[in-house]
């Protein structure tokens, strides 16, 4: 039932529905600086910067996880931590090429968990020389972000040629085995840093 009374306040629409919390949004805001939004589903991860102005958000650059596959030729997922890590790279780039050196992280509603996506996203962020304040401990490490626990699971599970089939299956149908997982995305990474590398020269 909902609350009555003269001074009960009904919350702003989008603190009601769930997307945004508007005490921290405030803080953020107060920085002055461009936010580091990171938002996923379950099959992609988008990286944005957005800039607070009068009229409503800015979007500065943006980059999604399929491009990995339009752009780079990506086999692996679009929505794991390897992929969240590559499309912060990719936004990071974008973002020193509009010359703004320093952001701050937007987790929006949630729950910052230690070597998730956003925080995956904001270590390929990091990794393109863009300065965003954060507690390295929450970073994900270079095994996880390259996938090598999924390499080690798929070593596992291939004495089970059915399971390994059944888990692995939409690896296996784009070209992939995942126990290369690993060495597929260290040529993905290449080819990003390389990109943005010709583009300046």
């Amino acid at each position: 039932m909902m609350a009555k009374g003269p001074s009960y306040r009904v919350p702003f629409r989008r603190r009601r529905e769930g997307k945004t919390d508007y005490q921290s949004r405030r803080a953020l805001v107060l920085s002055r600086l461009p936010r580091l939004v990171v938002r996923g589903s379950l099959k992609h991860v988008i990286v944005q910067v957005v800039d607070a102005r009068e009229p409503g958000d800015e979007v500065l650059v943006s980059a999604h996880s399929r491009e990995l596959v339009k752009s780079y030729g990506w086999l692996g997922d679009c929505g794991n931590v390897s992929a969240a890590y590559l499309t912060g790279l990719l936004c990071g780039y974008r973002m020193t090429d509009h010359g703004v050196g320093k952001v701050v992280l937007d987790t929006g509603l949630q729950s910052p968990s230690r070597s998730s996506r956003v925080f995956a996203a904001l270590k390929g962020f990091l990794d393109a020389g863009v300065m965003v304040p954060h507690d390295k401990e929450m970073l994900p490490d270079e095994k996880r972000i390259r996938g090598q626990h999924i390499v080690d699971y798929a070593s596992r599970l291939s004495s089970t040629p059915d399971d390994y089939q059944k888990r692995f299956s939409q690896y296996l149908s784009r070209g992939l085995r995942p126990e290369q997982l690993s060495e597929h995305f260290s040529l993905i990474k290449e080819k990003i840093v390389s990109s943005f590398k010709e583009e300046k020269t």
